[in-house]
């Protein structure tokens, strides 16, 4: 993997460059969207490509583990065969369900013990398992093992949380270098950056991830209930730790503004399931703010959803029908949306490299965050 900084902007800290797998180059600062159990949801990949225009997709480890399970993705070829996307694929690592699931695991040194959600049966992630999953599905770049804390966050638990991290870490880079890809392309491993709201913490964690070397670098605990302002005072201090000459990728990130603030901080990839699960309930982002599609006032709106994004979901569909098929809960209506909010943070984030290539990213992006986020 090879990421080269092309520009970075005069006002802020924002940079942009490409990211190359083999699975072919990404652009940066980029948004992935969220493919949980191997597919976007209600969007095809033909759609991910041609409308929405993504370069690179995710998967979730917890739920392609659990179903349709290793063997059937070993036999597909990886979940780039299984599933016909063929540009690059990150895989979390099932550290946001240890997080998320609390109901129904249980961590300790070795690993986490949890319940699968489908059928009550019982399992056992551990760092080293969690790298042989990954490279069975076959992502381009592979998370390290985690746990991602909750906010609040007592200051001891959150230590000895990064702690346990950092040991896990350890234990992921051994099994990772120690194995092969399965399917003759190169896959990367990307640390995460733990610690909570803590300053101290956060530095800590953040020169120990990047005194592994490796090929790129997260940032994990944030957007997980802390205020804004915190999420941008963390990402700042890590930011700033972690190599200029790798990519970093902000985790779970976030609403527009959130994506456009932490491009300034030098943040490079993104992910969040906001687009596609805000789309199925009615929200849309568009290009002058965010609109409640059912909402009365659209029921006889006529017009494009958002004729600037040029995708054909924003262009050829009016609101007042994407309104009626919401309403009417037609499967329609919930893949317009979708594939509307996807082209709108893919436009958003391109819009974000030019500007910066521009030099003018940090003042177009003090006006872009107020008009994005108003409600229309």
């Amino acid at each position: 993997m090879q990421f080269t900084i092309l520009a970075k902007d005069k006002g802020s800290k924002a940079r942009t460059g490409t990211l190359t797998t083999d699975h072919g180059t990404i652009e940066t600062p980029i948004f992935m969207p969220v493919g949980t159990a191997g597919s976007v949801k209600a969007v095809h990949q033909r759609e991910l490509k041609e409308d929405i225009k993504a370069q690179i997709i995710l998967g979730n480890t917890y739920h392609l583990y659990l179903r349709p399970g290793l063997g059937i993705l070993e036999n597909a070829g990886g979940l780039h065969k299984f599933n016909g996307w063929d540009g690059p694929i990150l895989t979390d690592s099932g550290g946001y369900q240890v997080y998320s699931l609390s109901d129904i695991r249980k961590i300790k040194e070795e690993g986490v013990k949890f319940t699968s959600h489908i059928d009550g049966s019982r399992h056992h992630f551990t760092p080293e398992n969690v790298m042989d999953i990954q490279r069975s599905i076959g992502a381009d770049i592979i998370m390290a093992f985690d746990e991602c804390t909750p906010y609040p966050c007592e200051y001891d638990y959150a230590k000895n949380s990064m702690e346990r991290t950092h040991r896990w870490l350890q234990r992921c880079v051994g099994r990772f270098d120690a194995t092969e890809p399965k399917y003759g392309y190169h896959q990367s491993l990307f640390p995460i950056v733990q610690g909570s709201v803590y300053k101290d913490l956060r530095v800590q964690s953040a020169e120990f991830i990047a005194a592994q070397g490796r090929e790129g670098n997260a940032i994990g605990g944030l957007s997980v209930g802390e205020p804004a302002e915190m999420m941008y005072e963390m990402t700042e201090l890590v930011c700033d730790i972690l190599p200029a000459d790798k990519p970093r990728y902000l985790m779970g990130v976030g609403t527009p503004a959130n994506i456009l603030e932490n491009i300034a901080l030098g943040v490079d990839m993104f992910d969040c399931v906001m687009p596609t699960r805000n789309a199925r309930n009615g929200m849309l982002f568009t290009t002058q703010g965010i609109i409640n599609i059912r909402n009365e006032k659209w029921k006889d709106e006529h017009s494009p959803i958002d004729p600037t994004l040029g995708g054909y979901a924003s262009t050829f569909y009016s609101k007042a029908y994407l309104r009626h098929l919401i309403h009417s809960k037609e499967m329609l209506g919930a893949q317009i949306a979708s594939i509307h909010n996807l082209t709108f943070y893919l436009w958003l984030v391109k819009e974000a490299r030019e500007q910066i290539k521009n030099g003018t990213f940090a003042d177009w992006k003090n006006k872009m965050v107020h008009q994005l986020m108003q409600k229309l």
